[in-house]
């Protein structure tokens, strides 16, 4: 996957800010942000968007310390993208039923 050096600066600092964290912790942290960040690209409302919300919600629970917490926090995150890429899914199912199929009146 190619990020943006910007995206890149925002992981290496989320990972900077876990350093008290188990390291098989923070590894999973920055990769789960990274996964967020790139399906974040096509996200309805803009990239942008998704950017700045993804951010504050990973900055918000950057104190957690706890890593049974921080555990629940990754599934959480897991089941945000299996819903993004749902989302993705059927707006491209809309797409291709619109584009070859007669519309039904």
């Amino acid at each position: 996957m190619c990020f943006s050096t910007e995206s890149h600066l925002c992981a290496v600092q989320l990972s900077l800010a876990f350093g008290t964290m188990a390291y098989p912790l923070r590894s999973e942290v920055v990769r789960l942000y990274k996964n967020l960040l790139y399906l974040g690209q096509e996200y309805p409302k803009g990239a942008g968007y998704f950017r700045d919300r993804l951010k504050s919600a990973f900055l918000k629970n950057k104190d957690v310390k706890d890593p049974e917490m921080i555990k629940q926090m990754i599934a959480r995150g897991e089941f945000v993208i299996k819903e993004l890429e749902a989302l993705y899914y059927l707006r491209k199912y809309r797409t291709m039923k619109k584009r070859y199929y007669e519309p039904e009146e």
